[in-house]
């Protein structure tokens, strides 16, 4: 694992952050340990390579709290949730708020070392998409109002002259617009320009 990975551990068991910690340690991953969410939430934030061992019954906010509060919050930190006891829908209510494993404990260190690593790579995934939606954003945001008019209708599947048509200007000016919508996007074909505009409208931004 990469010297750069981070592990958030929230516990309010000092005897379990310490073990995780040590475990985690071993293994050169960065770990930060909380005796509660809200000791967490002040200083929490969200890296390339990061992920949240989260206790389920935490005094004050509970693991799904906060769960809740990072999805608020926008940080969308990879969350292992670790349970004193099964409990089937409550596991189901954690993965599908977005939870990457749902552990009991006591759990083996293979196990959990396992569980960290698929989390540290949806970490990484998620960082690499938002990436990309933030740089289709800001290159969407370059085109002018008459410009994006032309690339929403372009990706809706409209031909020039329909699109022509629709705002009440020339095929050639409907041309011009597309020419220069590419030079400002990078993008050389209708699929990527779809792409681009997909990334910039998702929910959220």
């Amino acid at each position: 694992m990469a010297e750069e990975d981070t592990v958030f551990v929230i516990d309010d068991d000092p005897a379990i952050r310490d073990l995780v910690a040590c475990l985690l340690e071993d293994e050169k991953i960065e770990v930060e340990c909380f005796a509660s969410g809200e000791a967490f939430l002040k200083v929490c934030r969200w890296l390339p390579r990061s992920c949240a061992i989260v206790d389920m019954s935490l005094p004050g906010f509970d693991g799904l709290q906060l769960q809740a509060e990072l999805t608020k919050r926008g940080i969308l930190l990879p969350i292992i949730f670790l349970t004193g006891y099964g409990d089937i829908p409550l596991s189901v209510r954690a993965i599908k708020a977005g939870a990457v494993d749902f552990l009991s404990k006591p759990v083996t260190s293979a196990v959990l070392l396992a569980s960290v690593q698929a989390a540290l790579i949806e970490s990484e995934r998620l960082s690499q998409h938002s990436n990309k939606t933030h740089a289709a954003i800001a290159l969407v945001a370059n085109l002018t109002g008459r410009e994006r008019e032309v690339l929403r209708l372009a990706v809706e599947g409209l031909t020039n002259k329909e699109i022509a048509r629709e705002l009440k200007i020339s095929h050639r000016t409907v041309e011009v617009h597309k020419t220069r919508i590419k030079q400002k996007t990078g993008a050389a074909t209708l699929l990527e320009l779809a792409r681009l505009y997909d990334s910039s409208s998702e929910p959220g931004n």
